[in-house]
């Protein structure tokens, strides 16, 4: 259902049946954040004053749709967080999944 650079992907998909006998409603399941020692670190980026995280994903990644890495690499409850500091150091990391593939590198 979701492609191999989606942060969804292998995430099972379910399906919610209404008690009123309507019809099934899919959804897909909670995500994990991976354990960081499943991670590939590749590099750092130090934040600079007008970055954003799908700037930095492009860079990194050549995809700035991949920013979710860059979010699963630096654990924080709002992600907006990863760049709202210049001097910031942002670990740049695969999943293990993608260290393992050449999907979008």
């Amino acid at each position: 259902m979701f492609t191999p650079a989606s942060r969804y992907h292998g995430v099972e998909v379910a399906r919610y049946q209404p008690p009123d006998d309507g019809d099934p409603i899919p959804y897909v399941r909670r995500r994990l954040l991976p354990a960081p020692a499943t991670l590939t670190p590749i590099g750092f980026r130090t934040v600079a004053e007008s970055d954003r995280l799908d700037r930095i994903a492009a860079a990194a990644f050549g995809d700035p749709e991949l920013f979710w890495r860059i979010a699963d690499a630096n654990p924080v409850l709002d992600p907006a967080e990863l760049t709202d500091r210049p001097g910031r150091r942002l670990l740049i990391a695969l999943s293990a999944e993608a260290a393992g593939s050449t999907h979008g590198f």
